[in-house]
């Protein structure tokens, strides 16, 4: 029991993974409270959980997405065709509602592999589908959740205030349990570098004793962590641009941010298992390929 509310976390085992992405879940008088659904593919894996706490699917009744990328938020169209009300950033509901889009434009991206990473991505009923705005209270019976804009990882991002904690989907970066090692998932077309250690700061700024990032669990050294994810956002992005400007291709630049990732990860103590389950839930490639397009982007309007 944490404050007037009790927090539940379930490991969705993504790709069979323990502990890379979390579904939160809050008891409340108007039943429960879910944050992030994750993808289709854990969707047998989150019943299970909800399951093994002693809740059936029904008890299911608000469900706060932090964004919509298909890790977070991709099992959302199943969850509202049961009937659960989704509360989403205003950019993203109606990628909830015809998810076409964004289905069509991940299939360029991951092909064949798509159904095994993300499963099916139901669309959602729009009248089971909130749009939320920078600083809307989302009352849920005794629970009240604040919606804080968080963008630089995503436009459509927002972080979720309940009490002394917050919800914080990958506005605060990584940070799987059992290893020490904050991460940044950098992801096209919207990483923004500016944007992003403006939003770091915001975090810093609210008045929660803990945070809660997606991939993994309670961060309560939030100053700590935050100043870490400040200091590699900066390093990746030099990192990315140092090669750039030298005229590197991007290949061999993949391959000198993974060495330099793995180095990282390896001065932390992670083994090889450790860093598959930072690769797993954070590709490398789509960091690099997200920091070229944002200094690219730069350069144009420079």
């Amino acid at each position: 029991m944490i404050g007037k509310y009790k927090l539940h976390t379930i490991d969705l085992h993504f790709q069979g993974l323990a502990e890379t992405i979390a579904s939160y879940v809050i008891e409340g008088s108007d039943g429960l409270v879910m944050i992030e659904t994750g993808p289709g593919s854990t969707l047998e894996n989150g019943l299970a959980g909800l399951t093994e706490l002693g809740f059936k699917p029904e008890d299911v009744r608000h469900i706060l997405l932090t964004h919509i990328h298909f890790d977070h938020a991709g099992a959302a169209g199943w969850w509202a065709q049961q009937g659960a009300h989704i509360y989403v950033h205003h950019f993203g509901a109606q990628h909830l509602i015809d998810p076409a889009k964004l289905i069509a434009s991940a299939g360029r991206i991951y092909g064949d592999q798509m159904g095994p990473l993300w499963g099916d991505i139901l669309p959602a009923p729009a009248e089971n589908v909130t749009s939320l705005y920078d600083g809307d209270r989302i009352e849920a019976g005794s629970l009240t959740f604040i919606a804080h804009e968080t963008p630089g990882h995503a436009r459509h991002h927002h972080v979720y205030q309940l009490e002394d904690i917050a919800f914080t989907g990958d506005a605060a970066g990584i940070l799987l349990p059992e290893f020490n090692l904050p991460d940044i998932p950098a992801p096209p077309p919207e990483f923004d570098l500016e944007v992003w250690l403006e939003t770091v700061d915001k975090i810093g700024a609210l008045p929660v004793e803990a945070i809660y990032p997606t991939h993994y669990g309670r961060i309560a050294d939030k100053k700590s962590h935050l100043t870490a994810i400040k200091r590699l956002l900066q390093e990746s992005a030099d990192f990315v641009k140092e090669r750039m400007d030298a005229g590197m291709d991007r290949d061999t630049l993949l391959d000198e941010y993974t060495q330099w990732n793995r180095k990282r990860a390896q001065q932390a103590g992670l083994s090889e298992e450790g860093i598959l389950h930072y690769e797993t839930v954070n590709p490398l490639y789509m960091s690099v390929d997200g920091i070229i397009r944002y200094w690219r982007k730069r350069a144009t309007a420079d």
